[in-house]
């Protein structure tokens, strides 16, 4: 059995995942893009858009193992689309495009049922309404022996993470302060629940961070 991973989410030196206010325009919040300076200009970035050439070295590392070798993905609602409520029709079918960048089954976590959207590229979508354990029993299965990754967004990685459930974190700090936003760590004793800094190294715009347990 793999293992259940968070890798590459970006966060603000005060703690924040996301900025307010989530909408068709701002898909991270406002000031949300500005937490991911570090991956944009990355070879493996420049690739997932369609483009050639991009930076290597440490940032580009961190990045390309952050969407390689997983067999499963769960994402939030919220990291799926800005839709609320229920489902008005089936047109909304991702931030991505016809080719989203997992390639894999990926459970989407909702309170309303939807038929799973198959897309280009290998990527699945399906909608799961039976909470966060039912989306791992299932992402489980389908990745075999592969590792699952948690994608996001904040509130997903939170309750994953509150319920025991994650083997291991990477996190990219951000040079930013967005004073606002979707906290990731509020209220949440991180040492308590196992959880130790293996090792951390620093780029120009980026704090690497790994956490696992033991």
């Amino acid at each position: 059995m793999g293992k259940v991973r968070v890798a590459a989410f970006a966060l603000s030196i005060d703690g924040f995942g996301a900025g307010p206010e989530q909408s068709l325009e701002n898909p991270l919040g406002k000031r949300g893009e500005e937490l991911h300076e570090w991956m944009f200009p990355t070879r493996m970035f420049q690739a997932m858009i369609g483009k050639d050439g991009g930076t290597e070295g440490v940032d580009n590392g961190y990045a390309a193992r952050a969407m390689a070798g997983f067999g499963a993905f769960i994402l939030g609602r919220n990291m799926f689309g800005p839709v609320r409520g229920d489902w008005p029709d089936e047109a909304w079918r991702g931030w991505w495009g016809d080719n989203p960048p997992y390639h894999t089954p990926t459970f989407v976590l909702t309170h309303y049922p939807r038929k799973s959207i198959e897309m280009e590229g290998g990527t699945v979508f399906h909608f799961v309404t039976g909470g966060i354990g039912e989306a791992l029993e299932r992402a489980r299965e389908a990745a075999g022996d592969k590792d699952i990754k948690i994608g996001g967004g904040v509130s997903t990685v939170r309750q994953y993470l509150q319920a025991g459930l994650i083997d291991e974190m990477h996190f990219a700090i951000s040079p930013v302060l967005l004073g606002r936003g979707e906290a990731m760590f509020a209220g949440i004793d991180i040492p308590a629940l196992g959880f130790r800094v293996a090792s951390s190294e620093a780029t120009e715009l980026a704090t690497h961070v790994l956490l696992t347990k033991g």
